[in-house]
């Protein structure tokens, strides 16, 4: 008898993005060798990680072997992190890859130390490896939900580096993607903004977010039948929280009104905004050396020829790369400096963030830190 279906589902998710990963790792390192070739040997297991009908002695840790990749689960102790976790702890046994976890712990609730200290052992006891806590302090900038995930991923990022991972799995699910869109739209963003979360993300790609396609509770389920505890954290239902009031008023006011099917509805809205969002950024960054000058300066009349889609891309392009920090950058700052090209009356210099400036001087755009 096979696992349960919720079972199958996140590991089967796991494994074809551990495919992935081990297929471009071996590519990189000019192994070529394909994941289909680099399967481990099962392992005798006596836990509720190992395929229903298996017996036989206790697990075993595998040895590092050189020219092996490390993922990693950033793991916070809930139902869909704890799910996967599970599944790349028993995906890894029979593939050539290593498997470790990290939990962050974000200070901001009593106990949380503890709390962190408890999905360690539970990490630890499904046989990954490294697996480690680490405690970070939370700043105010841009908002609570803003600064706590930009001290985890920064945690991340350095926990990655640390260990050498090649990959670092997240648990976000089709729910999460659905909420995504759904604050991107409140906040009138642009269409990459209503393009969710990318499956793979970051350095090198180096985020993976193998159950974008699985609902909720399909991760609880799984957990609920291999008997992994989970922790529900409590901001979760915190209603201060602008994406737990979007989880428990605004979407099931949406299925009220709309009916069921909301959810997978904004998944699959993210998926083609992602992919025009894609097209777009790749027609603009060849558009941009089409209007620049032989001193490398934007030419006005060329940006005006251009799509204001396109247009407004090359702009943000240009003022990143001045300086203007990309998470600074809003809509309204767009406007302004398209604005110097579409209806130009003599404004003056436009200030940005990151003390960038834009002007516009002899029909040239000029963008340089004040």
């Amino acid at each position: 008898m096979g696992p349960h279906p919720a079972v199958a589902a996140i590991r089967l998710a796991v494994r074809r993005v551990l495919h992935d990963v081990i297929t471009e790792f071996h590519r990189n390192a000019g192994h070529d060798r394909p994941a289909e070739a680099a399967r481990r040997p099962a392992h005798a297991v006596g836990s509720p990680y190992a395929e229903a009908g298996t017996s036989g002695g206790s697990l075993t840790a595998l040895p590092e072997r050189p020219g092996t990749p490390l993922v990693l689960v950033a793991c916070s102790g809930g139902a869909d992190s704890m799910a996967l976790a599970s599944a790349l702890a028993f995906e890894a046994r029979k593939l050539d890859v290593r498997a470790g976890g990290i939990t962050v712990d974000h200070n901001l609730q009593p106990g949380s130390g503890l709390r962190a200290a408890e999905v360690v052992t539970r990490l630890t006891a499904m046989d990954l490896d490294p697996v480690e806590a680490v405690a970070v302090h939370v700043g105010r900038e841009g908002g609570p939900e803003a600064a706590a995930r930009d001290a985890r991923y920064a945690a991340l990022d350095a926990a990655a580096e640390r260990h050498g991972a090649a990959a670092v799995l997240l648990g976000h699910t089709r729910d999460d993607q659905a909420e995504t869109v759904l604050l991107g739209l409140a906040r009138g963003s642009g269409i990459r903004s209503l393009s969710g979360m990318a499956a793979a993300s970051g350095p090198a790609g180096r985020y993976r977010r193998p159950f974008l396609q699985l609902d909720r509770q399909t991760a609880r389920k799984a957990c609920l039948v291999q008997s992994i505890p989970v922790w529900d954290d409590p901001h979760n239902i915190d209603p201060a929280y602008t994406r737990s009031r979007l989880r428990h008023e605004g979407l099931p006011a949406l299925e009220k009104a709309l009916g069921k099917g909301v959810v997978e509805a904004l998944a699959r809205t993210a998926q083609l905004s992602r992919d025009d969002a894609d097209a777009l950024d790749t027609w603009a960054a060849e558009a941009e050396l089409s209007v620049r000058d032989e001193t490398g300066r934007l030419e006005c009349a060329g940006l005006y020829a251009l799509p204001p889609a396109v247009r407004r891309r090359v702009l943000r392009r240009a003022l990143i790369e001045a300086g203007a920090p990309a998470g600074s950058l809003f809509a309204r700052h767009l406007e302004e400096v398209d604005r110097l090209i579409t209806g130009w009356r003599g404004q003056r210099a436009i200030n940005l963030p990151g003390r960038v400036e834009a002007l516009r001087q002899g029909g040239r755009l000029v963008i340089r830190q004040s």
